[in-house]
C-alpha cells in the first residue's frame, strides 16, 4: 500500500466521522471501515482532496435508499467540502466558526467592489455584527439535494473565474439584506427575515433569491401580458418577451386579440395568416432566452377557446405536422368561459368568431360576456359576420381533451372565475393565468402583469402534533413584509411592468409542504380530515395575510387602485364565491363557513386599506421545497422511493416518514427495500405494511384526482388569486378524464396547471380504488438500482426530455439510466432546470 492510498483512506476516514456524528447507528466502526475500502478502491494513486470528497459523497448518496439517514451524512460530507472551497481552510470547531463568519464579511465587501452586489450593502448594515448573528448549525437543515442544488445556480459567485462568495448562511442573510434595504432600520430586519428564511419557515419565489441585495435586483416572478392585434405592438410584445425573460420571469401571455386566419386586413386588402405563425416566433423567441444564465427561458400562451383559431391553437404541441405551425418550446393553455362549459353540459353548439369582429367578447365575463356572445351568433346567423364557425361543444371539448392527454397540452383554465372572484374588477379584465397558472391579475396594453412569490413551509410550522398556529402568525407577518419590499426594490425590464407593480403592488403569499405537514400529523391525503385541513389551514393564513396586508396599509399607505376595489367595497375572497354561484345559477359545493373571527380582518381593512391588491397565490415551488426538503406546494408525495434526475445531478428520494414508521415496527430492512423498488415507491400491495401505512403513503397517482381537486376547491375559498394545481390521473380513460375536468370546473377552481399520466403500455395493477381507474405503473426489475417510472407525457414519445416543462427533469425506469416502454423518456413532477415560478 503506498503512502497516497494510506493518505487518502485516513482522509476519508476523519470526512465519515466527522459527517456520522448522530447517525453513528447508520455508520457504525465496521461499516465505516467498509465504506472507506470501497471509496479507496475507487480512488487512483494521487487523487487530489476535491477527488477524494467527491468520491465520498458518492458512496453515500448510493445508499440513500437503504437508509435516508445516509443522504444526511453525504450532505455533510458536501459541506465540509464546500467549506473548504469557499474559507481555502479546511477547518473544524471554533476556527471553523470564527473563519465563516469572517468570510461573509470578506466576501460581501468583495462582491460590492466588484459590483456584483449594491453598494448599500456595506453601507447600511454593521457586516460584523450581522456575521455573528449567523446561526451556524442551521446548514444542518440542508439535504445534499438542496446543497447541490444551491451550489450550483443560488450562491453568487464571481463573474470572471465563477468563485463561489457565499456559504449557507451568508446566502440566507444576503438575501434578507436585500430585502431590507430600504426599511427604517434594516439592520433589525434583516436579522428578523433572516431568522425566517434560515429556519426554512418563508422562502421568496427563485428570482428573489437569485438577486436579492444584487446590482440587478430583479426580484418578480411571474409576468403576465397582453399581446393586442396590431403588427408593430406584436413585436414589440416579442421585445418586451425577450426583456422579462433575460431576468428570470416566467411568463404567460395572451393572444386572444389578434385576428383569425382568413380575416381581412383592410390597409393591405389581404387576409391574415392567424395567430399560429407568430406563436411560432413567440416561441423561437423562449428559446433563445438563456434566464438570468441560469434557467431556460419559459412562456405559456394563452387563447380564448371562442377563437376561431382555437381547433389549430390545440395542436401546437403534437409532435406530427408542419413543424413551423408548432411550439416545442413553449407551454399553452386554453382560456374558457362558463358559457362554453354549459353548452358542453346541455350537448348545443358553440360558435368561433375572429376578435377583430367581435371586439368586446374578451374583456368581458359572466352575463355580460354571454349577452354579448349571443348577440353576436345572431349577427353571424344574419350574415353581418364576414367569418364564424359553428362547432358542437362537446367535440371540441372532447377534442381539447384529447390533445391535453396526448400532449400535455393546453392547460385548462376558466375565465370566469377568475373575473368575478377578481378583486380587481373595477380597473379592467385578466385576460390569461401566468406561466404556472396561479397568477391571475389584470393586463392590457399600458400594463404587463407582474407578480411577487413566495412560501410558507407547512412542515416547518407543525409543532406537538398541531399546526402551530402563533407561529404560523408571525411567519405571515414578516413574509408580508418581506413581499411588500420586493416591489419596491425590484428591477423591472419594462416600464409597463413598473407601471402596473407600481399602481397595484400585487404579492403572492403561497404555502408548501402540505402532504408534508399531513404525514406529520399522521392524516392520509385521501382522508375527509385532509380536506378539513386544507381548508382550516388556508383560511388561517388567508386571515393573516389579508389582516397583514392591512396593517401595511396602515404604515405605508393603500395601493394607488385601491379605490372601488373589491376590498374597497367590503369583500373578501369568501365573499366572493357566493359572486361566482350566483351568476352559474348553480350551488359551488365548498364550505365558506368562517371559523375565525373575520369582524376584526374587516374592520382594519375598511379602516386603514389593502397595501397590495393581490395577496394569495399557490406555486408550484419545484426548487424553493427541494432547497426546503419537503413536498412541492399543495400536491401529493410523487413516491416513496424514486430517482429524481435533474440537471443538478441525480438524487435517490426516499420518504424519511414512510422509513421512520417502518423502522418503529421492525419492518424495514432489505427485503422491504426491495418489495418497495419492485413495486416503483408504492406500498399498496405490501401486505406486511399495516393497512393505516399503506393508506397514510399513497403517492401521487394512488389518491383519486377528484379527491384532490376538493383540496384545492376548499383552499381556494380563501384565495384572491389561484392554485397551480397539477392532475395527476391513473387512468387511460377518456370519459374519467372529462369527468374530472368537469368536476374541477364545478367546484368553482379558476385554474388548473399540467395532467400527470401514467405510460399506458405499463404493467397494470390494483392500487387505488381502480374498480374505476385501474392502475398502470410500471414494474421494475426486482433488485434494480431503485428508479422508479414517473408520468408519461406524450408530446415526449420520441425519447427526448421535455424542455417544454417547466418542472420537468427525467425520472428514468432503466436502471443503466436509458429509455423504458419503447423508448419514451419520462418527465418527473418537479425538477428545477427552470424554476419557472419557484
Amino acid at each position: 500500500m503506498t503512502t497516497q492510498t494510506t493518505t487518502a483512506a485516513e482522509t476519508i476516514r476523519s470526512i465519515l466521522d466527522r459527517a456520522r456524528t448522530g447517525h453513528e447507528a447508520t455508520l457504525p466502526d465496521d461499516v465505516r471501515d467498509e465504506l472507506v475500502a470501497a471509496i479507496e478502491r475507487n480512488l487512483y494513486d494521487g487523487a487530489s482532496l476535491e477527488e477524494i470528497y467527491r468520491a465520498t459523497t458518492q458512496a453515500l448518496t448510493a445508499r440513500i435508499e437503504r437508509d435516508p439517514a445516509f443522504g444526511h451524512i453525504a450532505a455533510d460530507v458536501f459541506r465540509q467540502r464546500y467549506y473548504w472551497e469557499v474559507i481555502g481552510e479546511r477547518l473544524t470547531g471554533f476556527e471553523l466558526d470564527e473563519a465563516y463568519r469572517a468570510t461573509f464579511v470578506a466576501n460581501v465587501e468583495r462582491a460590492v467592489e466588484a459590483e456584483l452586489l449594491d453598494d448599500r450593502m456595506t453601507d447600511r448594515f454593521d457586516l460584523r455584527a450581522l456575521a455573528d448573528y449567523l446561526a451556524i448549525e442551521r446548514d444542518e437543515h440542508f439535504s445534499y439535494m438542496a446543497m447541490e442544488t444551491l451550489s450550483q445556480r443560488y450562491f453568487l459567485k464571481t463573474a470572471s473565474d465563477g468563485d463561489h462568495l457565499e456559504l449557507p448562511q451568508a446566502f440566507w442573510m444576503r438575501v434578507a439584506m436585500g430585502l431590507a434595504l430600504e426599511e427604517d432600520d434594516p439592520q433589525a430586519r434583516a436579522m428578523e427575515f433572516y431568522d425566517v428564511l434560515s429556519n426554512l419557515e418563508f422562502t421568496p419565489s427563485t428570482p428573489t433569491l437569485f438577486h436579492s441585495g444584487t446590482t440587478h435586483p430583479q426580484l418578480s416572478s411571474c409576468y403576465l401580458t397582453t399581446v393586442q392585434d396590431d403588427l408593430e405592438h406584436i413585436f414589440e410584445s416579442y421585445k418586451h418577451q425577450a426583456q422579462l425573460s433575460k431576468w428570470s420571469g416566467g411568463l404567460g401571455t395572451d393572444w386572444t386579440n389578434l385576428r383569425a386566419s382568413g380575416a381581412l386586413i383592410e390597409s393591405t386588402g389581404v387576409e391574415s395568416t392567424g395567430i399560429v405563425p407568430f406563436l411560432r416566433i413567440g416561441n423561437d423567441v423562449t428559446a433563445a432566452i438563456n434566464r438570468s444564465g441560469k434557467r431556460r427561458g419559459a412562456a405559456c400562451a394563452y387563447l380564448a377557446c371562442w377563437h376561431l383559431d382555437f381547433p389549430a391553437f390545440l395542436d401546437l404541441k403534437r409532435n406530427t405536422g408542419d413543424e413551423r405551425r408548432r411550439t416545442p418550446d413553449m407551454n399553452t393553455a386554453a382560456w374558457i368561459p362558463d358559457l362554453f362549459v354549459e353548452r358542453v353540459e346541455n350537448g348545443e353548439s358553440w360558435t368561433l368568431f375572429s376578435p377583430d369582429e367581435t371586439p368586446e367578447l374578451h374583456d368581458l365575463s359572466g352575463a355580460a360576456f354571454e349577452e354579448r356572445y349571443r348577440e353576436y351568433e345572431r349577427r353571424a346567423e344574419n350574415g353581418q359576420l364576414r367569418q364564424y364557425e359553428r362547432v358542437d361543444a362537446e367535440e371540441l371539448w372532447r377534442d381539447l381533451l384529447t390533445r391535453l392527454f396526448e400532449t400535455g397540452h393546453p392547460w385548462i383554465t376558466f375565465k370566469d372565475p377568475c373575473n368575478l372572484r377578481s378583486p380587481q374588477d373595477h380597473v379592467g379584465t385578466i385576460h390569461s393565468s401566468n406561466l404556472c397558472t396561479e397568477v391571475t391579475l389584470n393586463t392590457s396594453a399600458d400594463e404587463h402583469a407582474v407578480c411577487n412569490l413566495g412560501s410558507v413551509n407547512l412542515a416547518t410550522h407543525i409543532a406537538d402534533g398541531e399546526l402551530d398556529r402563533e407561529h404560523l402568525a408571525a411567519t405571515i407577518e414578516t413574509a408580508m413584509r418581506m413581499l411588500d419590499n420586493v416591489v419596491d426594490l425590484c428591477f423591472y425590464p419594462t416600464d409597463q411592468a413598473a407601471r402596473a407593480n407600481s399602481r397595484h403592488r400585487p404579492v403572492g403569499l403561497g404555502v408548501m409542504g402540505f402532504h408534508d405537514a399531513l404525514m406529520e400529523l399522521e392524516v392520509p391525503m385521501n382522508a375527509e380530515a385532509a380536506v378539513e385541513k386544507a381548508n382550516r389551514w388556508q383560511e388561517f393564513v388567508s386571515y393573516h395575510a389579508i389582516f397583514n396586508s392591512a396593517r401595511l396599509a396602515a404604515e405605508r399607505d393603500t395601493y394607488e387602485s385601491y379605490e372601488g376595489s373589491k376590498w374597497d367595497r367590503g369583500l373578501l375572497p369568501q365573499d366572493t364565491v357566493d359572486r361566482l354561484e350566483a351568476e352559474r345559477g348553480r350551488p359551488i359545493p365548498t364550505d365558506r363557513e368562517e371559523t375565525l373571527d373575520w369582524s376584526i380582518v374587516r374592520e382594519h381593512v375598511a379602516e386603514h386599506g389593502m397595501r397590495n391588491s393581490n395577496v394569495m397565490a399557490v406555486a408550484p415551488t419545484a426548487t424553493i421545497s427541494t432547497i426546503n426538503g419537503t413536498t412541492p406546494s399543495i400536491q401529493p408525495i410523487y413516491s416513496n422511493l424514486y430517482v429524481k434526475s435533474n440537471m443538478s445531478g441525480d438524487f435517490t428520494v426516499v420518504n424519511e416518514h414512510l422509513v421512520s414508521d417502518l423502522k418503529d415496527r421492525d419492518l424495514w430492512d432489505a427485503e422491504m427495500i426491495d418489495r418497495i423498488k419492485y413495486h416503483d415507491g408504492s406500498v399498496q400491495e405490501i401486505d406486511a405494511i399495516p393497512s393505516s401505512l399503506r393508506e397514510r403513503y399513497r403517492n401521487a397517482f394512488e389518491i383519486d384526482p377528484r379527491h384532490q381537486l376538493r383540496l384545492t376547491a376548499h383552499r381556494q375559498t380563501w384565495i384572491d388569486q389561484s392554485v397551480s394545481h397539477t392532475v395527476f390521473f391513473p387512468s387511460t380513460d377518456g370519459t374519467l378524464l372529462d369527468d374530472v375536468y368537469r368536476t374541477a370546473w364545478e367546484l368553482g377552481l379558476k385554474t388548473t396547471y399540467y395532467l400527470r399520466t401514467l405510460g399506458a403500455s405499463q404493467i397494470e395493477k390494483s392500487t387505488l380504488d381502480m374498480d374505476e381507474y385501474g392502475n398502470t405503473q410500471h414494474r421494475s426489475a426486482p433488485g434494480s438500482d431503485g428508479r422508479t417510472v414517473g408520468e408519461t407525457d406524450a408530446d415526449d414519445v420520441d425519447g427526448g426530455t421535455t424542455d417544454d416543462d417547466p418542472d420537468g427533469g427525467t425520472i428514468d425506469g432503466d436502471p443503466d439510466g436509458g429509455t423504458t416502454d419503447g423508448d419514451t423518456d419520462l418527465c418527473t413532477v418537479e425538477d428545477p432546470t427552470c424554476d419557472a415560478c419557484q
